[in-house]
């Protein structure tokens, strides 16, 4: 009971409060039509009268019809919103590989330069104590 609790207390957010609420409509709309659709069904058929059965019918189909287009165009904007935001994101990661690669190959390069000198500077070195050692024995 807790844990609902809490989760309720999460979820509680406007944008979570408003898509609830049109899914609700959507809901409420859909059961009044299916309400009308089967009232129309289990009365006879009169053709005189039946007219503004119809119009009512047509009504609400046509609340439910706008009912759905908004819940989804909310839900198509937050992906298309969802997916420009990714996008971005995958450019960014891309982008930031390239600069990484970069780094690790200029690292590479230092590297490679650091152990030649560092060889040269140790083969100096030895020459230097072989001709020192030579002047001492000679």
């Amino acid at each position: 009971m807790n844990a609902i609790n809490r989760s309720e207390e999460v979820d509680s957010t406007p944008e979570v409060d408003g898509d609830l609420a049109a899914v609700s409509e959507v809901e409420a709309g859909i059961r009044d039509f299916v309400r009308n659709d089967i009232a129309y069904l289990r009365r006879p058929a009169v053709a005189p009268d039946t007219a503004p059965l119809d119009a009512n019918a047509e009504a609400t189909v046509n609340n439910v019809n706008s009912l759905i287009q908004r819940v989804a165009g909310t839900s198509l904007a937050e992906i298309e919103k969802l997916i420009s935001e990714l996008e971005s994101l995958r450019d960014l990661l891309h982008a930031e590989g390239q600069r990484v690669q970069r780094e690790i190959s200029g690292y590479a390069q230092l590297s490679q330069a650091a152990m030649k000198s560092t060889r040269m500077i140790a083969d100096n070195v030895t020459q230097w104590k072989r001709a020192a050692d030579g002047l001492r024995n000679a």
